[in-house]
């Protein structure tokens, strides 16, 4: 049996617990940005959060939820990098050991984030869903508590960024979200159309790592190859509570070539002076390629993550600077 999908409601009760640790990031106003587009856009700054990117308001809601003995028997999880910087942050905060499987090749700045908060990092198979299916085995050895990237409390805490727009910003028209696993998409789809359902939410992926796309436009579960650089979306395996959610709400779901979100970089770099890495540039690079589609709208631009790695900003800027 399906649990019920997350409300308005949830993502309201977990802002203390987000509210305790962190602030409200900036929504901006890029006049030069709304030249390029044809669209009044705005950018909702997720990468001024202490850990470089939005998923650490999940992590704290969830560890401010955990019993005291799942907080003695620890966190597991797997990630790329954001999601176990959000574990990291959240345990140390709440005075909890986490231990985080990452793929070989792992973005060597977020490792060194989340081994900096406190967490044991094991570097294990070439991708992330290969890791993660293996340290939910080793949770399960240990007797501790695995975090999958789409737990129900991670969707209401990261929902609490898409309060904020709807505060700041109420009559916004479009909202795009870069999609991995979609804890972000998800929470900012229950706040918009729980707020007005007037309001089109769009979501994003790298036609490089499609399989969230495909499943949403399917209506059912599709596995697909993986080869994007956006670590930050890199899954090939869906997840079905977040896909039960965008089902429900979500107005669009486009994808856009790895070439194109290299660009929406450097292009962020140029109009912003924001870096941001390759997921947190997809809602840009999805605006470009749908210009006409929002021309005279007022769009919101979730920048997810600013934790590219040096040599990947590297050849960015070598490519396309």
């Amino acid at each position: 049996m399906s649990h019920p999908i997350p409300t308005l409601q949830d993502v309201i009760a977990a802002r203390p617990h987000v509210y305790r640790y962190l602030k409200p990031t900036p929504l901006h106003h890029y006049p030069t940005l709304c030249h390029l587009l044809g669209a009044d856009i705005w950018i909702k700054h997720e990468n001024h959060q202490p850990v470089g990117a939005f998923k650490v308001r999940g992590g704290l809601n969830l560890a401010a939820n955990l019993d005291s003995s799942v907080r003695r028997a620890g966190l597991f999880t797997a990630s790329t990098g954001n999601h176990g910087q959000s574990i990291a942050f959240a345990a140390r905060a709440h005075g909890i050991q986490a231990t985080i499987a990452v793929p070989e090749g792992a973005n060597p700045g977020k490792v060194a984030a989340m081994k900096g908060l406190g967490g044991e990092v094991i570097f294990h198979g070439s991708d992330f869903d290969t890791a993660r299916e293996w340290i939910m085995a080793k949770a399960e050895e240990a007797g501790g508590y695995f975090v999958g990237p789409t737990d129900e409390p991670l969707i209401h805490g990261v929902g609490t960024y898409a309060l904020e727009i709807l505060e700041d910003l109420p009559d916004v028209d479009t909202i795009i979200v870069p999609v991995g696993a979609g804890s972000g998409v998800c929470g900012t789809a229950i706040v918009a159309k729980g707020i007005n359902s007037g309001i089109e939410v769009i979501g994003a992926q790298s036609a490089q790592a499609p399989a969230m796309q495909k499943s949403w436009q399917s209506g059912k579960m599709v596995t697909a190859r993986m080869k994007t650089f956006a670590e930050g979306v890199a899954t090939r395996i869906p997840f079905e509570n977040t896909q039960r959610i965008m089902r429900k709400y979500l107005d669009d779901f486009i994808l856009v070539d790895d070439d194109e979100i290299k660009k929406a970089i450097v292009l962020l770099l140029q109009h912003t002076h924001n870096l941001a890495e390759g997921a947190g540039a997809i809602a840009l690079a999805t605006a470009v390629k749908n210009r006409d589609k929002l021309a005279g709208k007022k769009v919101v631009l979730v920048l997810s993550g600013g934790n590219i790695a040096l040599e990947q900003l590297r050849q960015v800027l070598g490519e396309h600077g």
